[in-house]
């Protein structure tokens, strides 16, 4: 069995619900704290091994590959300052280790995976979306890895939610229960309230077969007219494992305002040197 050694991060979306600050910066560049979504994404794939970062991305983007390139004129100011370089020791990859590909039309989360099919080859590979924040330790992507070590095959994360919250997300049909998997027998996307096979949804984190690519080669269209990732994956059900890791740790939704200001609260909370202060303009407020 293959090693996951590759994750895809599609950030060419447009970020709307963020306007107008994502007018000109990407929304993957939007601060949590004191980390972009997409650099926490990035340490999260990192910790579990992933050795080779391929970022799909779009027209007003390029300020994702300046925050991981090198930056001669800042760390040549901070070194003559005596100033460490530990703040951005994360924001550097090793030659070879990150590669870009663009996707030029809007497509869909299923078109933003496929416009890495080269890249990707045949091996299974990560997927992470970076405006979907998971803390935990070990980390989400860290839990999956290991499991995927053990059952091969595919592999999701599940995360459980309120019932009434269900219509909002891609929900799983469980089957069999094997301590924290949870077998995958269907994919149900958005079902009305009250018809939810389940409360556990999938939450922006998966491991796949190279397989997934053949089909999105079709180039088939589904909800929204978009090509689906969630219409692939369901056809992929049967022919090899397929399994939803329950994720206990914390997620935010970072693609809403509501979800982005918990985790910037949530984390500030945690931060050592904000942290009182933080807490102490809560209570006032």
């Amino acid at each position: 069995m293959k090693r996951v050694r590759k994750a895809v991060f599609p950030v060419g979306g447009l970020g709307t619900r963020f306007l107008p600050a994502t007018k000109a910066i990407p929304k993957e560049m939007l601060p949590v704290v004191d980390k972009p979504l997409i650099q926490y994404a990035v340490d999260e794939a990192r910790e579990a091994g992933i050795e080779q970062m391929i970022f799909v991305t779009g027209r007003g983007k390029s300020a994702i590959e300046d925050h991981f390139d090198i930056a001669y004129e800042l760390e040549s100011t901070m070194a003559d300052r005596g100033k460490a370089l530990d703040a951005i020791a994360g924001t550097r990859f090793a030659p070879g280790a990150v590669a870009y590909v663009r996707q030029q039309e809007p497509n869909g989360l299923g078109h933003a995976i496929w416009c890495a099919r080269d890249i990707v080859g045949d091996e299974p590979f990560a997927i992470l979306l970076a405006d979907e924040l998971m803390t935990g330790t070990p980390g989400c992507m860290k839990q999956m890895v290991d499991a995927y070590a053990e059952i091969g095959g595919n592999l999701v994360c599940g995360y459980e939610v309120a019932p009434e919250e269900t219509r909002d997300y891609g929900v799983i049909d469980p089957g069999e229960v094997r301590g924290a998997l949870v077998e995958v027998r269907g994919l149900v996307e958005k079902p009305p309230p009250g018809t939810a096979p389940s409360n556990l949804m999938i939450p922006g984190r998966y491991i796949l077969q190279p397989e997934v690519m053949r089909i999105l080669d079709r180039q088939e269209r589904g909800a929204g007219g978009e090509i689906q990732l969630t219409d692939a994956m369901a056809e992929m059900i049967g022919r090899a494992p397929f399994y939803a890791m329950r994720f206990t740790g914390r997620r935010f939704d970072c693609g809403s305002k509501a979800g982005f200001i918990e985790a910037n609260l949530a984390l500030a909370l945690e931060h050592p040197d904000i942290a009182p202060h933080i807490r102490a303009f809560l209570a006032k407020i």
